[in-house]
């Protein structure tokens, strides 16, 4: 079976193989034609060679098109494939939490902002957790509807959070963004709510500061303890209204300095930026941004966690702000994910239990013909940078799951071993590396993607939505085995009812939106 590459300009050729050679992280070559693999060449032929491109819809109703000039796919071809794949973690959820908002609104999502690995990760895991800071490594897959192609599952888990009473206090420095498009219902409105309410769930000893930014940015509360001074604090927060333009580098910057000015030692210490991250003065390059506040990231520790409000959303904006800035980004639609973010979530993993988190799995060469990790083409590293540890990694707290699927063709009748996957992070304290490795045999394969694990099932439902929202036309996969919209959202209906789960549930009820959404209107 061979699967074709997205459609580029001949022109281009030479500039796509130098920018695949950057994505894949190195340009090893395997033992030979047959058994290579290649992180990324889910679209190659057998052989490797990078095959004709072809409009043609394959097999199981995939469609090759073209996409737009200078879109990155994790679908496009690497050159010189190795048998390493190597990525930085990435406990983002903010792409499928907007993608469902858009839905609900009748719209369907920019394939731009559709980023399959945080759909994924927006599930509760069942892993096996590790009794201290640090990770365990769980590997499973399953075989897919199409002849020697797997879903093979990569999940890591922290252990579980503490009771609240047991973890380090905390200094968050709240960035909130007061511009005049904030003044619409749920976002403004909706920060102030949660901000009001986080405020009487916190501890006394934890510390709360409050920076707002429209056209300029101001202090309006410095490091404050909330023991004794609640009623301070909410004054802050109920004096928040919506004004001018959106300088958000003003916003980060004043924020950052002031995490500085109220740092504590032996407390976790944290800038929450809440904002529709629709930047329109001062710097508005996520780049410039963080540059502004480099010293204040390395020097200090202190890490970014971004929350995303607003019908219209600057989602490439929070999300490079977020992995480039030791940090990670939810977004959030109404008061009940409002409530989970503020009031659960992040009191929940404000302490950090491992800082640059990097994983890299081998595939084994003499099983493994090739394979693709899915998504996570923002978040790719150099192979060779996998154990330097100066290489930015990501961030990861207590009660985390990360997940990471490949589309794996195996060799025929291949027996034994075919992945290893290890995870590499550096204590947040001693900054000590440390490492877990975990193994995949060709007899672990579970027979059906449909009668897996419950994890692996919810999974691999999720990563096909994504895919087929950044297809062409919205209503095909790329991935192995993928069922049409229609037939995705039966499945994803009857896997709710068996697991009784509401948040497979409401991916069961975005798919059947995408499906209603995409369907062509009858003629009269």
């Amino acid at each position: 079976m061979k699967w074709h590459g997205t459609r580029r300009p001949a022109g281009g050729l030479l500039a796509l193989a130098a920018a695949g050679c950057l994505l894949a992280g190195g340009c090893g070559a395997g033992s030979d034609g047959a058994s290579r693999t290649s992180d990324a060449s889910y679209d190659r032929g057998g052989d490797g060679s990078a095959p004709l491109p072809s409009p043609d819809r394959g097999s199981g109703g995939r469609y090759d098109g073209e996409r737009d000039e200078g879109e990155q796919d994790s679908r496009e071809a690497a050159p010189d494939p190795d048998h390493l794949s190597t990525f930085a973690l990435d406990v983002d959820t903010a792409s499928y939490g907007y993608a469902r908002r858009t839905l609900a609104e009748g719209r369907l999502p920019d394939p731009s902002a559709v980023r399959p690995e945080e759909f994924v990760n927006s599930f509760r895991q069942d892993y096996e957790r590790p009794g201290g800071d640090g990770f365990t490594v769980t590997v499973d897959g399953a075989r897919t509807g199409e002849e020697d192609w797997s879903l093979v599952r990569v999940g890591l888990a922290t252990r579980a959070a503490e009771p609240d009473g047991e973890r380090p206090p905390a200094a968050l420095t709240f960035v909130i963004d007061i511009s005049g498009s904030m003044a619409e219902p749920g976002r403004l409105d909706l920060a102030r709510h949660s901000l009001a309410t986080m405020t009487d769930r916190l501890r006394d000893d934890d510390s709360v500061a409050v920076v707002t930014f429209s056209d300029e940015a101001e202090t309006v509360l410095p490091m404050t303890r909330l023991g004794g001074n609640r009623d301070e604090i909410h004054d802050a927060v109920d004096s928040l209204e919506p004004t001018d333009s959106t300088n958000l580098g003003a916003g980060m910057e004043t924020g950052y300095e002031t995490a500085v000015e109220g740092l504590r030692e032996g407390a976790t210490n944290r800038v929450v930026l809440v904002s529709d991250a629709l930047a329109n003065t001062g710097d508005t390059d996520a780049d410039a941004i963080l540059e502004r506040i480099a010293e204040s990231r390395r020097e200090h520790g202190i890490t970014l966690f971004g929350v995303g409000v607003g019908s219209d959303y600057g989602d490439a904006l929070m999300e490079r702000l977020a992995d480039k800035g030791d940090g990670h980004t939810v977004y959030v639609s109404g008061e009940e994910d409002a409530r989970e973010v503020f009031c659960e979530q992040l009191p929940r993993t404000i302490e950090l239990t491992a800082r640059d988190a990097k994983a890299q799995v081998a595939f084994d060469p003499e099983t493994v013909a090739e394979f693709r990790l899915v998504g996570y083409d923002n978040r790719r590293v150099a192979d060779e940078d996998f154990r330097d540890d100066r290489v930015d990694g990501g961030e990861a707290g207590p009660g985390h799951t990360v997940t990471a699927l490949y589309a794996v063709r195996t060799l025929p009748g291949a027996e034994g071993h075919l992945a290893t996957a290890t995870v590499r992070w550096l204590d947040p304290d001693s900054r000590t590396p440390h490492e877990e490795t975990g193994d995949l045999e060709a007899d672990g394969l579970a027979g059906s993607v449909w009668g897996a694990r419950r994890g692996l099932t919810v999974a691999a439902t999720a990563a096909y939505f994504a895919d087929a929202l950044r297809s062409y036309d919205h209503r095909h996969s790329a991935l192995p085995g993928a069922p049409g919209l229609g037939e995705l959202s039966e499945r994803a209906g009857d896997l709710a009812d068996r697991t009784e789960d509401e948040d497979v549930r409401e991916l069961a009820e975005a798919i059947r939106a995408a499906n209603r959404l995409d369907r062509p209107l009858p003629i009269d």
